[in-house]
């Protein structure tokens, strides 16, 4: 398992994920830091700053928590879906969420923690 350390409106948060798709996840984040100004939709979604990832992590503030792959993937695909983009192709970007949430809803079906 691997953890993607995010800062999110001043809050950290703490992405879990199978180890072997973490770099799916920071190039998604990296792919749509770099088009969300792209749209012309009067409301974006807010995204976070990837700050890190690691192998392990043990918390200690009580206040945080460790939020699952699908989770975080279910929540970010719900955020662009509601986006009322009429010029910018809107549909490649929620293509690419799905597909990663996809794998991971697979893997959780296996019985794989994602």
């Amino acid at each position: 398992m691997r953890y993607c350390i995010l800062m999110m409106d001043g809050r950290v948060e703490f992405v879990t994920m199978p180890s072997g798709y973490m770099y799916q996840l920071v190039a998604l984040l990296r792919r749509l830091h770099k088009e969300i100004d792209k749209l012309t939709a009067a409301s974006r979604p807010a995204l976070p700053v990837v700050l890190g990832e690691c192998s392990e992590l043990e918390l200690h503030d009580e206040n945080s928590r460790m939020i699952p792959g699908l989770t975080y993937l279910t929540h970010l695909e719900q955020q662009f879906a509601n986006v009322k983009e009429e010029n910018y192709p809107l549909i490649s970007l929620l293509t690419e969420i799905r597909a990663l949430h996809a794998q991971l809803e697979y893997l959780a079906e296996e019985g794989v923690e994602g």
